[in-house]
């Protein structure tokens, strides 16, 4: 039975990495894909581990090559998800969880229509500006701009199939554990299992 793929995608800020990240770490049948991208480590971030930190021109190459499975440019930098790295988990029956924005959830859903996609989003605007300031890892006027693409962000959730609203970490990351537990309960997941009992 092949894997299946889980989409995360969320405006920044609203808590998807760390969601995931409490995701992965409670479910060893699930693994996380590393997406390419050439935009610069920031401080801790190993090549990788968080990302596979590539130039421009070995995006492009790669690119167009057809080596991703889908990608996008987000705040001038391109990321992309090997499309070799995903088939080969999911014919070995691994769950894949990818973190991309909605554009690569678009792409994605095209050549893998039974992908379950998940948009979180955070309680409201004022509170998603507050833990982008929080963080600390931008200037005042990245900040702006990230949150005027979140609004176009938002303008995107009724394209997936879940909606979880990061107010409360530990809910939302129950809420997203058990989304991917009632995927996997689906008949179609389900019948290679059972198929002998009721032939």
């Amino acid at each position: 039975m092949n894997g299946q793929i889980f989409i995360i995608a969320a405006p920044s800020g609203a808590g998807k990495s760390s969601l995931v990240a409490a995701l992965v770490a409670s479910d060893p049948g699930i693994r996380l894909s590393i997406s390419h991208t050439t935009r610069p480590p920031r401080p801790g971030e190993t090549d990788g581990k968080e990302y596979h930190f590539v130039s421009h021109d070995t995006f492009r190459t790669m690119q167009s090559r057809g080596e991703f499975l889908e990608s996008a440019e987000v705040y001038g930098n391109f990321y992309g998800t090997s499309s070799a790295d995903i088939r080969s988990s999911l014919e070995q029956g691994r769950d894949v969880v990818l973190e991309i924005d909605w554009q690569g959830a678009r792409q994605v859903r095209t050549l893998f229509p039974d992908s379950i996609s998940v948009f979180i989003l955070p309680p409201s605007l004022d509170a998603l500006r507050e833990r982008l300031l929080a963080r600390g890892k931008d200037p005042l006027p990245v900040i702006e701009r990230r949150l005027a693409v979140a609004r176009e962000d938002l303008s995107h959730e009724n394209e997936f199939d879940y909606a979880i609203i990061n107010n409360e970490f530990a809910e939302a990351a129950k809420d997203l554990a058990a989304i991917v537990r009632a995927a996997r309960c689906q008949r179609s997941r389900q019948l290679p299992r059972y198929a002998a009992l009721i032939r």
